[in-house]
């Protein structure tokens, strides 16, 4: 890393989760803070249409009752344009929220935009990451470098339910 790379920031529990607005797939924003009073899950994920995005995104439409039902909406944040989220919903039949962030500014809030291994080299993206935000705003649990397959089940038997 070179003196003027800054070092990536890595959320922690306890630390207060940055807000956002961000645009859906339909171009309607989307707050953080319009989810106060119900915990969140905000996964940040590289690329829609790609298979382990896809893996990801349909794992988590199907737990997405479940966890509704134990308090949590869930967000996906990644840097495609909401066309392409738009397209990425209809054809893989997703039922969750999908923002973009095309200027990846509340991905890098998150630490999850930097740094990171692709098939042995470095290289800099979005690094596939998930946090637990609680009613009040703040950070409950974060988690770096994710699996995509298996991921939302170990979330679910993390937070108790499955």
């Amino acid at each position: 890393m070179t003196e003027t790379a800054p070092a990536p920031i890595r959320l922690a529990p306890g630390d207060p989760a940055p807000d956002f607005t961000l645009p859906d797939a339909d171009g309607t924003p989307v707050s953080l803070a319009d989810h106060r009073g119900r915990r969140v899950i905000v996964y940040c994920y590289p690329a829609a249409l790609t298979p382990g995005c896809t893996t990801q995104a349909v794992d988590f439409t199907a737990a997405a009752g479940e966890l509704a039902e134990a308090g949590l909406d869930i967000i996906g944040i990644s840097p495609d344009p909401p066309e392409k989220l738009q397209r990425f919903r209809e054809q893989e039949g997703l039922g969750i929220t999908l923002v973009s962030d095309p200027d990846k500014r509340v991905l890098t809030a998150y630490g999850a935009y930097g740094t990171k291994k692709l098939y042995g080299k470095e290289v800099q993206g979005v690094i596939r990451s998930t946090f637990v935000i609680d009613a009040e705003g703040r950070v409950e649990r974060a988690a770096y470098n994710v699996k995509a397959t298996g991921h939302v089940a170990k979330l679910r038997r993390d937070l108790g339910l499955g």
